[in-house]
């Protein structure tokens, strides 16, 4: 979920440092959209016979920046070193486990006399640690893991220890290791997800292939590197590089040999150098599991409101379950909505052979990356990665796009499929925090005019997803993109509160006519003369996003669930025992519990309407067929109830006080 990236030139290189310098910094930039929660870089410094690092909770361009980091730089790039290789490499972190502000949760990880930077998730680590009970846990963070196993078995080799490591991981890893003991440079991945450009006496790593290509084309490559590669390391392979000699093997794990010892130790250790003195005043990132052990839970649970009665007296329709105060519904003489009267069946799919006809001719031969998935860790995005991977034989790459709502089990949850699979997984992050500002002051203004058709501002700096998947797609000269969009989803009473009709023929689920799109502007332009504090910083957000979802060109795209029956039973089977998809801790339901903000939403929707998008879900799986109206009507009595683990999380997230935001919102007038 972050990136990794480094240079290492051989002691025969004459390439100038000023050019090897540049290098580097273009690389901790070009990472920097994988994570800016935190970063640190890690330099052999052979002068001092030390492993210099440094590493804050400030981005990698922040970093740079520093005059310690300038001189850790020129110690590694410098005249003087001529007999020696030059080794640096580093970390653009976007926080999963462990606070950023504790640099011990910082990367590179030091542990034992081994130096590690990580992308991805190590979704058992706790598992591991309990395993291997003889080992000690200092950190938060998953990576330590890593570390601690490879000391463990270091008697066999760095390249054996670190084969038997990967056999116990589940997760995501792509992972660079040095130690202070072996003259080794280990690049590993288990998804793919690291990529190596090679030469006779240069070679530089990152995260994804379109950071080096990039790179490669700003800084003259083709000129200045006369002969070099841009290569996959293919999940399940370790790249092993000698660092005196400049020789290297690559390896399957599994085909590793284990009668070769290749494991040389030097004659003369390195020591370590440490420096931690970055300090930036940031969130403090909170577990969602941990919540509820929170000695004000009780309280604060107290506060939650959810009038089940009441809203059982709600009049609702006799066929599905909207209710009476859902955006313009009208009953006719038996109580039929007008929502199920102009219905189309939609789940009433084509034929998986046809897909399979259709994405034939974007099929590679060479094993390159041919389908994007959209990917936000849900059941619905993890089982189209499913399908796509194992029934169409696709060669797919997921994409996230991480606007700091994504929460910690959505990111765990990408982890383990993409592990599993060996799949690789971009990740564009947003400036999280400039992202969080812009919900909080969304959020702070729509509290002055409570208004429900404004809400959809709070998901406004989601809806670059789609920008940035077509961004991927041409890095990657990838076509085709697979979506795993389910049309029961449809949620139209959100644009309904802002005064659109529903339209009962759109083709899909995001599409909206000229016609309503310029009645969608008056009415947020109305509300925003209303309540001026909605003109801030997000207003640029916000119509970016605008522009995203329903402007930006939608070529290539084909929607799993129109060729296969959505069944909630399969799909939730699949992703549990395949791929021990993790649920929540608040809620029973599979649905919307990697999303920060649904909790939130649907709870102003539930107790100032109503009823929540779980109502519509249900009332369209009614129609459908596939769900009785009664069972519809207890599933969301159930899951309409308040999810109080994600709420502290998200208004945690986003520096909100807790007891007055719920304290507001429970003193808006209702509609019922």
């Amino acid at each position: 979920m972050c990136g990794i990236f480094g240079v290492i030139s051989s002691s025969k290189s004459r390439y100038e440092n000023k050019f090897l310098k540049k290098i580097l910094k273009n690389l901790a930039t070009l990472s920097e959209s994988r994570g800016k929660d935190s970063s640190g870089l890690c330099c052999v410094n052979h002068y001092n016979n030390s492993i210099d690092i440094v590493k804050g909770p400030i981005s990698a361009t922040e970093l740079f920046k520093r005059s310690k980091v300038k001189e850790m730089i020129s110690n590694v790039f410098n005249k003087k070193n001529l007999l020696n290789y030059k080794l640096a490499f580093g970390h653009a972190r976007l926080v999963t486990n462990g606070s950023q502000l504790n640099d011990d949760n910082n990367q590179p990880i030091v542990k034992d006399g081994i130096v590690c930077v990580h992308n991805g998730i190590i979704v058992n680590a706790d598992d591991l640690w309990l395993k291997h009970n003889d080992l000690v846990r200092e950190f938060e963070i998953d990576t330590e893991i890593l570390p601690s196993l490879l000391r463990k078995n270091f008697r066999d080799g760095i390249d054996m220890s670190l084969k038997k490591a990967f056999k116990d991981f589940e997760g995501t890893i792509s992972t660079a290791i040095i130690s202070n003991d072996s003259d080794k440079l280990l690049l590993a991945t288990n998804n793919g997800s690291l990529y190596i450009l090679l030469s006779s006496d240069l070679i530089i790593f990152a995260s994804e292939r379109s950071m080096l290509n990039k790179l490669a084309e700003k800084l003259s490559f083709k000129k200045k590197i006369r002969n070099y590669s841009i290569n996959q390391l293919f999940p399940n392979t370790l790249f092993s590089l000698s660092l005196e000699k400049f020789t290297y093997e690559i390896n399957e794990f599994t085909k590793i040999s284990t009668s070769k010892n290749i494991y040389n130790r030097k004659s003369k250790e390195f020591c370590f150098f440490k420096e931690k003195s970055f300090e930036k005043q940031l969130h403090t990132v909170v577990d969602l599991n941990m919540l509820h052990l929170s000695k004000d839970a009780t309280l604060n649970k107290k506060l939650l409101c959810y009038p089940k009665d009441k809203i059982k007296n709600l009049k609702r329709c006799t066929k599905c379950i909207l209710p009476e105060t859902f955006p313009h519904i009208i009953f006719n003489d038996v109580g039929v909505c007008n929502y199920c009267l102009n219905y189309k069946k939609k789940n009433q799919y084509r034929s998986l052979d046809e897909l399979k006809e259709l994405v034939a001719p974007y099929k590679s031969n060479d094993g390159s990356p041919d389908c994007l998935v959209p990917f936000s860790g849900g059941r619905d995005s993890v089982y189209t990665l499913h399908v796509i991977k194992n029934i169409l034989g696709l060669n797919p790459i997921t994409f996230t796009y991480d606007w700091g709502m994504v929460t910690d089990l959505a990111r765990r949850n990408i982890a383990r499929i993409c592990g599993k699979l060996g799949v690789e997984n971009i990740i564009v992050a947003a400036d999280i925090h400039w992202k969080r500002k812009n919900i909080k002051l969304n959020i702070e203004s729509w509290l002055q005019n409570p208004e429900l058709g404004m809400i959809p501002l709070f998901m406004a700096g989601d809806k670059f997803f789609f920008y940035y998947a077509e961004k991927v797609k041409k890095d990657y000269n990838i076509k085709l993109n697979i979506w795993g969009i389910n049309h029961l989803e449809n949620t139209d009473f959100k644009t309904g509160f802002g005064g659109l009709e529903p339209n009962f023929n759109k083709d899909t689920i995001y599409s909206l006519s000229f016609l309503n799109q310029f009645k969608l502007f008056y009415y947020v332009g109305k509300n925003i003369i209303k309540t001026p504090s909605y003109l801030n910083q997000s207003i640029f957000d916000s119509l970016g996003s605008f522009a995203s979802r329903y402007i930006n060109p939608k070529r290539d795209y084909y929607h799993l669930f129109d060729y296969m029956k959505w069944d909630e039973k399969d799909v939730e089977s699949t992703i549990l025992n395949l791929y021990d998809w993790e649920k929540s801790v608040d809620t029973n339901s599979t649905w919307r519990i990697g999303d920060g903000t649904a909790s939130f939403y649907n709870y102003i929707y539930t107790l100032v309407a109503g009823f929540s998008e779980n109502d519509t879900f249900r009332s369209n799986q009614i129609r459908e067929g596939i769900m009785s109206r009664d069972k519809a009507l207890k599933l969301v009595f159930e899951e309409n109830e308040p999810r109080y683990n994600s709420l502290k999380w998200y208004l945690e997230m986003l520096g909100l006080n807790f007891k007055e935001v719920i304290n507001n919102i429970n003193n808006i007038k209702r509609r019922y």
